[in-house]
């Protein structure tokens, strides 16, 4: 991965350059504009079937990730070093002795380049596709659009709906990427289906199930998961759960990518069968599994397009549903279509790679004339196909996309997650004037568009919460991964052995994990990024100075059983612990100087965590996000102290959840460019006002668990504010109407609140801007509302309330989609059935009313 290590190269240098233990600035900054050189050639090398680039791009790799190795060991040697001055003039010389010699490696590359840049005229036979560049087209995703079809699509439907009214399993049968999945979603969002089924869940099983797992996503797919199980339930409550939830209804479950008869075999008995015509699909690429699962004959074998399916497939992909081919394209297109083969995969991938470049005869030629090569069969042919896409990639994407194999098959991945892990490892290329969290996200909006990675759910805002890749397309990381050395996957028992590894990022995969074990040259062990994705310990035989250039630590368990001082780790940008249970651990993180990213989930033991006032000094800190909450000691008071002497956090973006956060005019100021705030208080804010000083928050998370009284003090919040959530708080009219005046205010969700006289009454319009609002066990009976109060409200989602009434009125919000009830009373539903028939009549079947569960008290919250 020759770009993303000159990238990580250049960053390096870039935030060094001015560092004490450089002795030899002007050395430093040749290395600088030599690495500068090699990225731009490879920028405009686009064209990679050139034998003489591709051995170029193996040369530049290895010569730049030798260069990291010896600028990033010196300054951490260095920083970590209690040596006398001698001994610092010592490694002054050898540190100046090994630059020389890689940059005269870096050297001879640069003249064979230009060699190269002349033989093959790269500038000339490159796709002009612009970097960073995301397209206006509608996005197309191979996992929820389905083109063609159509007759496999109502025979299933017709199946599913008609038929015996006992429970019958079908099982949905074809190779991998020829659409099974998009069938079955298709299928399972159908109106007439939604209709059919009063209960619907969906589970992915993948290759590395687990039991428990598999029915607590089944149980999360229907929206029937308390929150106080998710964490807490055990197998068999887990179990019971699900039997009881779905005997005496009507449900459908479809089970997607199944891999093992034993799957089936483990939960095929929670399904009751209560002759009420349920259903369950299967979806595998294995004749057996489908077999062993299916009661009603024939299994349905996924066919596989053909040439107009696939024209229509790979157009709308390339130019939109509203786009058509240019004439002089038409013929070359459909011959690319063709070799496609009618694998809808194949076709999205190599049409969202077109609709990025240049759209020439002479390109599209070298598409189809390298498609050519690639006809073997089933998956092997998929693979290739990709592997295309993938080498037509430009390469500030190629490294983000590696990067998706990491996590295990099928995962839901948190983008989040995934955009802060992109900018600890270094492999963006900064754009100036923009955040590397903004050009995170664009990276991966472009492989979306491209249809390399699937978007997933969405948040509240609109925008994607999680995403995934196609097992197949994971498949191809991993290989690409492994020839490029960017990362190695592997079994915590095989830890012992990592110093025969050259990558230089490892991730720690399930057991059940099919690997491909084959050992790497060895060679001096400095990785860079641990991943977990299951538990386990490291091996005492691992010895501390392996971790001295880590940067990334992500889902580790046990932090406190390593053999080390977490403050060794000078380098470290990411840290991410599920659990933790062990104040020590908090005490020393304000010593990693360079940490960007803070996550914990849980924390664990009797003491409540406090973090020191220290971390008011990490300048670096973007994120820090703790769960349920913890004590953050305010900064030492700088009452004495000139202005500029206090230290400002420019770059926190994230600091949630804080308990007991005081919101002086003193800690704001520290945090200008914060834009998510979660605090937790047991007692009244005084300074809540404060809030408004944070000009460039967006979304504001406020939880008060005391007594329920007013809390608010002339309430205030920042103009900015696009999404705020209120637990366990008593607003009176006035301050909601201070809420509802909010300019930009998109989301609102009001948990755990007492509306003063139960009533919520509203004297003016208010919440302009409003999409969402979210009401969850509020006590609240009287609300009086109209449509000129939410007028652009697309949903309205309630839970656990027992005697609200939705005011007729909320019907005729003409931008209103739906109204989702979970877990309401009587009064609730009834009002919501009325809304949807008032509707219907006028004419308007657009509405969704959605019920789900009924009214149980909670016993966080007595009427």
């Amino acid at each position: 991965m020759a770009f993303a290590a000159l990238i990580y190269l250049t960053n390096t240098i870039e935030q060094n350059l001015i560092h004490h233990l450089i002795p030899d600035k002007q050395q430093i900054g040749t290395l600088l504009q030599e690495a500068t050189f090699l990225q731009n050639f490879l920028e405009d090398s686009l064209q990679k079937d050139n034998e003489k680039v591709e051995r170029l791009e193996s040369q530049i790799r290895d010569v730049a990730y030798r260069a990291t190795d010896i600028v990033e060991s010196h300054l951490v040697d260095g920083l970590l070093s209690k040596s006398e001055s001698l001994q610092l003039v010592e490694s002054f010389v050898t540190f100046n002795e090994a630059l020389e010699k890689v940059m005269e490696e870096i050297h001879s590359i640069k003249q064979e380049v230009m060699k190269v840049e002349d033989e093959i005229r790269i500038r000339d036979l490159r796709p002009r596709t612009s970097l960073g560049a995301v397209s206006s087209k509608p996005t197309l995703s191979g996992a929820s659009t389905m083109v063609g079809l159509n007759d496999q699509f109502e025979e299933i439907r017709t199946r599913l709906i008609t038929g015996s009214s006992k429970l019958q399993i079908l099982s949905i049968l074809g190779m991998g990427g020829i659409g099974k999945t998009t069938l079955a979603k298709n299928i399972y969002d159908d109106l007439s289906i939604k209709d059919h089924f009063y209960i619907r869940g969906w589970v992915t099983v993948s290759q590395e199930y687990d039991e428990s797992k598999l029915i607590l996503d089944i149980l999360d797919s229907m929206k029937m998961l308390p929150d106080n199980m998710r964490l807490q339930a055990t197998s068999d409550k887990l179990k019971g759960l699900l039997h009881k939830t779905l005997s005496h209804t009507r449900y459908l479950i479809v089970l997607d990518d199944a891999w093992d008869k034993k799957a089936w075999d483990d939960v095929k008995r929670l399904f009751s069968n209560d002759n009420n015509g349920s259903r369950i699909i299967l979806t595998t690429r294995l004749e057996q599994v489908a077999d062993h699962a299916n009661s009603c004959p024939p299994l349905h074998q996924v066919r596989f397009l053909n040439n107009i399916e696939s024209w229509k497939l790979f157009c709308d992909t390339v130019f939109g549903h509203e786009g058509c081919c240019p004439p002089e394209l038409d013929k070359i297109g459909k011959q690319i279509s063709q070799n496609c083969r009618g694998l809808p995969l194949s076709i999205v991938v190599i049409g969202g790679l077109l609709s990025k470049a240049i759209k020439t005869e002479h390109y599209w030629s070298d598409i189809l004339e390298s498609l050519h090569s690639t006809l073997t069969s089933n998956d092997e042919q998929c693979l290739k196909v990709l592997s295309l896409s993938y080498k037509h990639l430009p390469h500030h994407l190629r490294g983000c996309l590696l990067y998706m194999g990491i996590f295990p098959e099928d995962s839901n991945i948190s983008v989040f997650e995934l955009v802060n892990l992109w900018v600890a490892e270094g492999i963006l290329k900064p754009i100036r004037c923009k955040r590397l969290e903004d050009v995170a996200k664009e990276y991966l909006l472009d492989l979306i568009e491209r249809n390399l990675i699937l978007g997933g759910k969405k948040n509240s805002m609109g925008k994607i919460k999680t995403c995934k890749i196609h097992d197949l397309l994971r498949n191809l990381c991993v290989r690409q991964s492994k020839k490029e050395m960017f990362f190695h996957p592997t079994y915590w028992y095989l830890l012992n052995k990592l110093k025969d590894i050259t990558s230089r990022r490892v991730t720690v995969l399930p057991h059940k994990t099919k690997l491909d074990l084959e050992a790497e040259t060895p060679s001096s062990f400095l990785p860079r990024s641990f991943l977990f994705f299951s538990w386990g310990k490291f091996p005492d035989t691992i010895e501390s100075s392996n971790f001295r250039l880590v940067r990334v630590f992500h889902k580790y368990y046990y932090p406190a059983c390593m053999s080390f001082a977490w403050e060794q780790l000078v380098s470290l940008r990411y840290l991410y612990f599920p659990t933790l249970d062990n104040s020590k651990v908090f005490a020393s993180v304000y010593k990693l100087r360079h940490l960007q990213t803070l996550i914990v989930t849980h924390i664990g033991g009797e003491d409540r965590s406090i973090m020191t006032s220290k971390i008011w000094e990490m300048q670096e800190l973007r994120h820090v996000v703790i769960k349920p909450q913890i004590f953050l000691d305010p900064p030492a008071s700088a009452e004495n102290a000139r202005e500029n002497s206090i230290i400002v956090l420019e770059n926190l973006q994230t600091l949630t959840k804080i308990e007991n956060f005081r919101c002086t005019e003193e800690v704001l100021k520290r945090i200008p460019n914060l834009k998510k705030l979660g605090v937790y208080h047991r007692y009244p804010l005084e300074d809540m006002n404060n809030l408004v000083r944070l000009h460039k928050l967006e979304d504001l998370t406020y939880e008060f668990h005391g007594w329920f009284f007013p809390i608010f003090n002339n309430l205030s919040f920042p103009p900015s504010l696009k999404k705020l959530t209120l637990i366990g708080c008593t607003l009176n009219r006035e301050e909601m109407e201070i809420i509802g005046w909010l300019p930009n205010l998109q989301v609102l969700k009001i948990k755990e609140q007492i509306f003063p006289g139960s009533k919520w009454e509203f004297k003016n319009g208010g919440f302009l801007q409003l999409k969402v609002l979210l009401l969850d066990e509020v006590y609240l009976e009287n609300w009086i509302a109209d449509s000129i109060h939410f007028p652009e409200l697309q949903r309205l989602v309630i839970k656990n309330c027992r005697d609200l009434k939705i005011p007729s009125g909320i019907g005729e919000i003409p931008t209103l989609q739906s109204i989702e009830l979970f877990h309401c009373g009587n009064s609730v539903i009834t009002s919501a059935k009325q809304i949807q028939e008032e509707q219907e009549n006028l004419g308007n079947d657009s509405l969704q009313v959605l019920i789900i569960g009924e009214y149980k008290q909670s016993t966080s919250m007595e009427y």
